[in-house]
This record gives structure tokens, sequence and C-alpha cells, in this order.
């Protein structure tokens, strides 16, 4: 918009100045856009690495379209200076923004230089002389390389050298390693063997022996002789090699007995040391005694055991089980049984089988189970058992006497059987049994 506006002077002159504004919507004034027109140019040159995987590669900026210009690496922050170094091989994006903000971008790749090795074998190989014994050092390799030129070459990673030739070696394991101009490598294992001072050494051991004079002693001896070299140093079960050719000390058991000669050349052989036997010519008798068991009780049998004919203390066993110091075994039932005695020296003997019985039935408890017999089998046997008692089983008139001392005696609660107490003879009976201990026995 266009507003003129005028000036009145003294002199009479006027001066009319024409305005133009800039409006916008609202009344607000828009500034121009300084990079309007503006066309920011990215140019660089480009170093690039001096080999694979090596950090020296550069960019160097130059920028128009501006000036006072600064400069950012990828997403990094703006710098003044134009040079990015330290760069790998990659590709890189370089922005320039000049001094009003306006910027432009361009991207440049760093390269590395291409594998001198790429596609390249070097191929080592040569001869060996082996060592002459197998503590020299007199062996030597000479080694050559193919597949590319200008070879240097090393023993065991070591400094590299212009020739192939390696010397004053012993036995062992070695590698060359052929490097050419561009450094590229090839490498061969080389083995130097020296000869066997064992080949066609047979070295045979033979001895005395003496047995320990007892099972707990150690006193027995073993004395080797070795032939077939010379030189020669003993050792036992292993151990460390020794000069002599006596070994004393010995408990029984089995030992091997080791020869070395001066080349270490080996031979073994082994021995056995036995104790005299304890058991030898000793026979162990064992006799048992019974007691019986008592029947509708806890069992309550015994066996004693004796045991002649060997070196005492003796150990007891009953049917193969656990050895004890005791003679005596209780609480036994009715069965067989067998019983190994052990002396001290571990020598045994095993009692013929007997058997543990039930002791008969005693006469008191015969006149009661006669008395039940005539008065209450007829209500109470294995067909019928009123009140759930069945008195044709001997061991249910034991167990349940008290009820029927109560019931047939005493008529507590009611006289048993419920036709009237029985006799008063036939009532004793029951009363005596009761008073000897109401007992299968008694």
């Amino acid at each position: 918009m266009t507003k003129p506006l005028t000036f009145r002077f003294l002199s009479g002159i006027i001066l009319i100045i024409s305005v133009v504004y800039a409006c916008t919507k609202g009344g607000s004034a828009t500034p121009p856009d300084p990079c309007e027109g503006v066309t920011v140019s990215v140019n660089a040159t480009v170093t690039n690495t001096s080999a694979a995987g090596v950090n020296d590669g550069s960019i160097t900026i130059t920028a128009s379209g501006g000036s006072g210009f600064t400069y950012k690496l990828g997403s990094g922050t703006y710098q003044s200076g134009n040079i990015f170094a330290g760069l790998a091989a990659g590709s890189y994006t370089v922005t320039a923004k000049n001094a009003n903000g306006c910027t432009g971008s361009a991207t440049f790749t760093v390269s590395a230089p291409a594998n001198p090795c790429a596609g390249l074998t070097i191929i080592v190989t040569g001869t060996v002389n082996h060592p002459t014994g197998a503590s020299s050092g007199d062996g030597s390799i000479s080694a050559g390389a193919t597949g590319s030129s200008n070879f240097t070459y090393s023993l065991n990673g070591g400094a590299y050298q212009a020739s192939g030739n390696f010397t004053g070696l012993s036995a062992g394991s070695y590698t060359v390693t052929a490097k050419d101009g561009n450094g590229c490598t090839g490498n061969t294992v080389f083995v130097l063997t020296a000869p066997n001072p064992c080949a066609g050494i047979t070295i045979g051991i033979t001895g005395t022996i003496t047995h320990p004079t007892s099972a707990a002693a150690s006193d027995g001896t073993i004395t080797v002789t070795a032939t077939g070299s010379t030189g020669f140093t003993f050792n036992i079960n292993g151990g460390v090699y020794q000069a002599g050719n006596v070994f004393t000390g010995l408990a029984a058991g089995v030992y091997t007995i080791g020869a070395r000669d001066l080349n270490g050349c080996t031979g073994t052989a082994g021995f056995t040391l036995n104790a005299p036997n304890p058991c030898a010519g000793v026979t162990i008798t064992v006799s048992n005694m019974f007691t019986g068991n008592t029947p509708c009780q806890s069992a309550n049998g015994t066996l004693t055991a004796t045991a002649n004919g060997g070196t005492g203390p003796y150990l007891f066993s009953l049917n193969s089980g656990v050895f004890q110091a005791s003679n005596v075994f209780m609480n036994l039932g009715p069965g067989s049984y067998t019983v190994q005695a052990k002396d001290a020296n571990n020598c045994t003997g095993t009692s013929a089988p007997g058997n543990v019985v039930n002791l008969p039935a005693g006469t008191l408890f015969s006149e009661v189970k006669n008395v039940i017999s005539n008065y209450c089998i007829g209500c109470h046997n294995n067909v019928q058992q009123e009140g759930g008692m069945n008195w044709a089983v001997d061991c249910n008139i034991v167990n349940f006497r008290d009820r029927i001392l109560a019931r047939a005696v005493n008529a507590n609660p009611s006289a048993m059987p419920p036709t009237g107490l029985i006799p008063a003879a036939e009532r004793q009976k029951i009363q005596n049994w009761i008073n000897a201990g109401g007992k299968f026995t008694d």
C-alpha cells in the first residue's frame, strides 16, 4: 500500500514522499528471506585412506553461495574449519552454512586402496635336517616360497630375514612364514624329530620277593634286576626313580616296578606280595541253644550261640545279618535260624540250621480250653461268633481272658452261658489259670 506524506517548509517548498508499506493480514510486516535465490554449493577434495582398516582419510571442503561459512560432518556440530580428518573408508555427508544461515549439503566417499593380497596364495615349502640326538640342537630348515616375489622369512613369529634357512634347531614343531613385498603372507609347519634311542631296546625286569609275615605287617621286600641296557634306576608304583634295586617295608599287595636306562628307555614288571592266611588249618565250629517261643504274645524265643576253634573274640551273625558282639539273639518267633561266627582273624564258621518252636500249652490253659469247649463253643466258633468272640482260636482265649473271667466266673454284667453259671469247679479252673498268669503256657 502506498501513502503520500506532505511536508511544508518555511520557504514555501512542499515535499511529497510516497511510502510503500508491506502488509499482511492482520496488519503485521514480514521481513524478506535472506536465503531466497541463494544456492550454497559444497565441493571437496577427498584424501583416501592409506590402507584398508586405517583411519587416515580426510575431506577438505570448499563452499560457495555466501560468506562466513561453518561446516559439519553428518549430524555433528558446525565448526569453522573446513577440513575433516582421521576418517575411515566410507560415505560422509558434509553441510556448509553461510553467515545468513543458508545451507547446502553434499555426500563424499573416502575409499581404501584395493587389497594387494586379494586372490593371492603364497605357498611355503622346504626341506628339513633332523637333529642327531634327543638333546642335540643341530637340526635345520631350508624354506622357500612361491606365489609372489620379494620374500622375507620368519621362524615361529620371530623377526623376518632375507633367507629361508634356519639352523641350530632341536627336535620340535616350527612354523615358517613367508612375506612378500606387499606384506602378503603364507606359512607352513615343519616338524623336526630326534632319533628314538629306545628303538629296538627291550628292558626286562625279574625279581625275588619276601612276603610279609602277617596280614598287618609291612615287612615284605622286592629285589629286582633289569636287563636289555645299562645305567638303570628303579621306581615302585610310578614313584621317584632311585639307584637301589631293593624295595623294603612292603605290606601285602600288588606292586609295579619300573626300570629306566641312561637314555630314558623304560620297562615295567608286576609283583604280588601275599600275607600268610591266618585261617589256614582253622576250623570254627558253631553250636546253638534255643528256647521256645510263647504263643499269643510278642515273639520271645532266644538263641544262644557258642563258637570254638578260632581266635577270640568272636562276632556273630544271625541268618546272614549284621555281625554283633553278643552271642545271644532274643525276641525270635518260630522258624529256622543259622548263626555264623567270625573270629579276630576274620576266619568264619557257620552252625547247622536250628528251629525256634512254639512252647506247648500249659496244664491250666488246657483245662480252661476244655471248659470253654464244653460250655461256650456252641455260640462262639468259626461259624457263629456271638458278641464277636470266637473261642475256637486259642489266642482269643488268652487275649480276652479278663472278659471270660468277668462273664463266666463273676457273672458281670451277666452270667455266661446265658442258661446260668457253669459249675463252681469249672469256674475255679478259670480262676486258677488267670491267677497263674493267664498265658498259653500256664
